[in-house]
């Protein structure tokens, strides 16, 4: 089993940055999917990004394409998400996911290694 921990979640003002990072260890870290999902209170888990395993595939949702960038090392065995111009409808607990399977998916069940998640807080 892969194991992820999530960090680089705070509080920030509106207009802020965050970057976030997924770091992996267990199982040989090798042609995993990566994604980054967000869930606020009340709300579903949502995808924010993924990205294939050499970088060539990446998708963004809607509402954050042209302020977040997702990005590996994997000599690292990290994954980065890169937060720019946060608003406060970022507001939610941010968990990367590992898809052993290789290929980016888009749907949480797809999914099947989680990290606890880091808090992200924008404030108005």
């Amino acid at each position: 089993q892969v194991q992820l921990v999530e960090s680089g979640g705070g509080l920030v003002q509106a207009g802020g940055s965050l970057r976030l990072s997924c770091a992996a260890s267990g199982r040989p870290y090798s042609g995993y999917a990566m994604g980054w999902f967000r869930q606020a209170p009340g709300k579903e888990r949502e995808i924010v990004a993924a990205i294939s395993w050499r970088g060539g595939e990446i998708y963004y949702t809607d509402s954050v394409k042209g302020r977040f960038t997702i990005s590996r090392d994997n000599a690292k065995n990290t994954v980065y998400l890169q937060m720019n111009s946060l608003k406060p409808e970022d507001t939610a607990v941010y968990h990367c996911a590992a898809n052993t399977g290789g290929w980016v998916a888009w749907t949480a069940r797809e999914y099947d290694c989680w990290g606890q998640g880091t808090q992200v807080t924008v404030s108005s």
